[in-house]
This record gives C-alpha cells, sequence and structure tokens, in this order.
C-alpha cells in the first residue's frame, strides 16, 4: 500500500523504519488483564486489554460502537501504535509550534484522523483506545473518517490496488498511442505525462463519490477519455488548454503582434458580454473561496468521533469548470486578429481566463495534482 499511495502522489504519514515498541510493550504488560479461566491466547498475542471502562470513564462513548469490549494486543498491533507515534512526532518536529517549544502542546494541538474502511471500523476504534491506554502522550483528539465499500462493475473476482493503477495507467498509454500514431513509452517527459494523467483519472473516480458511499468503478477505456466530461482526464485536457492558450499569447506577443498585458486596473470588463464569460465568473470564479472553506479543512471541532470529507464538491466543481470552459473555448476565439481595436476585449478575456486558470490549478493543488502544460 505505501507504493501504491506514492504513485497516486499521496504524502502519507509513516514511520521511516520498523518503530522501537519497547515502551508500548512495557505499559501493554503492566495494562494487560490475566486470562480467564485458562483462556488460551493465540500465538503472538501478549494479552487482553478491556476497553469499556476506559470509554466510558473518558465520556468518548459518542460514536464509538456499543459492542467495544476488549482488545487483544499482539506485537502488529504494538507496531502500528509505534507507527503512529513517529507520525506524530514527525509532525511536531515539522510543525512551527514543536513538542520542543511547547511541552504541553503535543497531545492537546495534534488531531489524528484515521481513514478507515467500514469493514475495518470496529477494529480501528479498538486501535485508537488502546493507544490512548499505553500512551500518555496520545493525541487527545482523534477522529475517523470511514470510507465506504469498492466494487468493480461486472467483475467476479477482486482487484487490488496495484492491478488497478497498472490498469489504469496502460489505458491511458494505450489512448495517448492511438492518438498519436506511435507508442511514447521510451520518451520519459511523455511517461511523467502519462503518471499524471493515471493519478487524476484515479484520483477523480474514488473521489468524486461522497467517501462513505459505496464506490463503484467502471474499468473500460471510456474513463481515461479526454471527451468524456466526466472524468480526471478531461479536466487535464482543459487544464493544458489554458496553458496553452497563454504559451500562444507570449509567443505572438514576443513576435510583436501583441503589446505587453496592460495593468488590470485599465481592462474594460464591460467588453465581456457573451454568456459563456458570465458563466464561468458567476459560476465558477467567485463561488470558489465559499468551495474552499467549506472542503479544504476537516471539521475538526465537530462533536463526537466520526468526521466527512466533501471531496465529491471539488471534483464536481472541477468538472463542471472544465465544461463551462471547454464550452466558451471552443466557440470564441480568444486570441484575435493583432488590431489594436481587438486588443481590448482579447485582455479582458485574457485576464477572465488567467482567474481560471489560478481556480483551476488551486483545485487541482487540493487534490495532490500537478497542472499539465500540454497532453
Amino acid at each position: 500500500m505505501p507504493t501504491f499511495l506514492q504513485q497516486l502522489r499521496v504524502d502519507w504519514p509513516a514511520a521511516s523504519e520498523r518503530a522501537a515498541t519497547e515502551a508500548l510493550r512495557s505499559r501493554a504488560l503492566a495494562e494487560l488483564t490475566p486470562a480467564r479461566n485458562a483462556e488460551a491466547l493465540p500465538p503472538g498475542a501478549l494479552g487482553r486489554v478491556y476497553l469499556k471502562e476506559l470509554v466510558d470513564e473518558r465520556g468518548r462513548t459518542t460514536g464509538y460502537d456499543p459492542n467495544l469490549d476488549s482488545c487483544l494486543v499482539t506485537e502488529d498491533l504494538l507496531a502500528v501504535l509505534a507507527e503512529l507515534q513517529q507520525a506524530v512526532q514527525d509532525w511536531a518536529e515539522d510543525s512551527s509550534l514543536g513538542l520542543a517549544a511547547a511541552p504541553d502542546a503535543g497531545a492537546d494541538s495534534c488531531m489524528v484522523v484515521h481513514v478507515v474502511s467500514c469493514e475495518e471500523e470496529f477494529q480501528q476504534q479498538k486501535l485508537d483506545l488502546v493507544w490512548w491506554k499505553l500512551d500518555d502522550q496520545a493525541p487527545l483528539r482523534q477522529k475517523h473518517l470511514v470510507c465506504g465499500p469498492v466494487k468493480v462493475a461486472g467483475a467476479p473476482g477482486t482487484l487490488t490496488a496495484p492491478e488497478y493503477y497498472e490498469l489504469r495507467h496502460a489505458q491511458v498509454c494505450k489512448a495517448s498511442a492511438l492518438k498519436r500514431g506511435r507508442d511514447l513509452a521510451q520518451d520519459s517527459a511523455w511517461m511523467e505525462i502519462f503518471r499524471v494523467l493515471c493519478v487524476a483519472t484515479i484520483k477523480f473516480e474514488m473521489l468524486s463519490t461522497a467517501p462513505q458511499s459505496q464506490l463503484l468503478l467502471a474499468l473500460a477505456d471510456s474513463s481515461i477519455s479526454t471527451k468524456g466530461t466526466k472524468s480526471g482526464t478531461f479536466v487535464m485536457y482543459n487544464c493544458a488548454r489554458l496553458a496553452t492558450l497563454f504559451e500562444g499569447y507570449k509567443c505572438s506577443m514576443e513576435q510583436g503582434l501583441y503589446p505587453t498585458f496592460p495593468p488590470v486596473s485599465s481592462l474594460d470588463f464591460s467588453l465581456l458580454h457573451d454568456e459563456g464569460e458570465w458563466l464561468l465568473l458567476f459560476n465558477s470564479i467567485l463561488p470558489f473561496p465559499d468551495l474552499l472553506s467549506q472542503t479544504a479543512a476537516l471539521p475538526c471541532t465537530a462533536p463526537g468521533l466520526h468526521i466527512t470529507a466533501r471531496t465529491e464538491m471539488v471534483c464536481k466543481f472541477l468538472v463542471q469548470l472544465s465544461m463551462d470552459f471547454s464550452s466558451y473555448y471552443n466557440r470564441v476565439h480568444i486570441l484575435g486578429e493583432p488590431r489594436p481595436h481587438l486588443f481590448g476585449q482579447m485582455f479582458a478575456r485574457l485576464q477572465l481566463l488567467r482567474a481560471v486558470r489560478e481556480v483551476l490549478h488551486t483545485g487541482l493543488a487540493m487534490l495532490g495534482l500537478p497542472p499539465l502544460s500540454h497532453i
């Protein structure tokens, strides 16, 4: 899984090497409840920790499964807890307010979000509580973001995450080879573009559905087409079209065909009278700050154990923005004839599309995707 996350350009906290578990093991041995009635422990188990009293005592019952009773402590569980400890320590060292600067800030200011599948949520709640029981420095705030199941349409078997990535990558390479009439697999620059397109396809597929809902993957090649208006590839394609537009203006300006871009304060935006221009302004540019405030941060202060992420709002916004821009760009010729009486409208349009580009790039950055200059 770490390799798959790296392929998706996800910065996931993890210990650089197997973290030490000695302190946790010592604390666990002190907290373990003796086996009842000569209970036989499975191999690798140190014993059992009972959690019900802890949940009741701390008043954290909101959202916890009422069937939580005990947890079997194993070496593997201690290793996971040690990695969590290391991730929190790394966060403290990287933040401007580290543990060294504020000794009491570690448990109070850090919040851990457990991203977990619905099938593993019960066990993750146990891990959450055991960590709290065995580590006095465990963050007081721990939230759970539960993700729904992922199903593959029309596939009776299972598909692993690496297989899914390789399938999408192969489809991107195949589509590009068919479009350009040659295999670009040996071109390192193009292969990097293919990797970004593959990651964009996967992220939009997986994040366009609310995390808590079931996700149904359709593995057909149509999912990676630049013509499909709901795919990550389509969004990246329009990102590249914007880059090409501004590169075209820059080259024409350097050739003396267009003047340099004038100050924004001097532009006459009353020359923007096409319906598509106002659609971009009122449907995308102006609402974008509100979208950021709703989606950029998790609801950390919300009561209860569980939180949600609104990734589907970001994806749908970027897809709709790309559709509106594509329709406008296909209909309106932005870089017109190099005639002085046309420059006013051209610069007003370019400034509008500068804002579109900024919104698009910021939205992609929220998903961990770099903009592409060409496809």
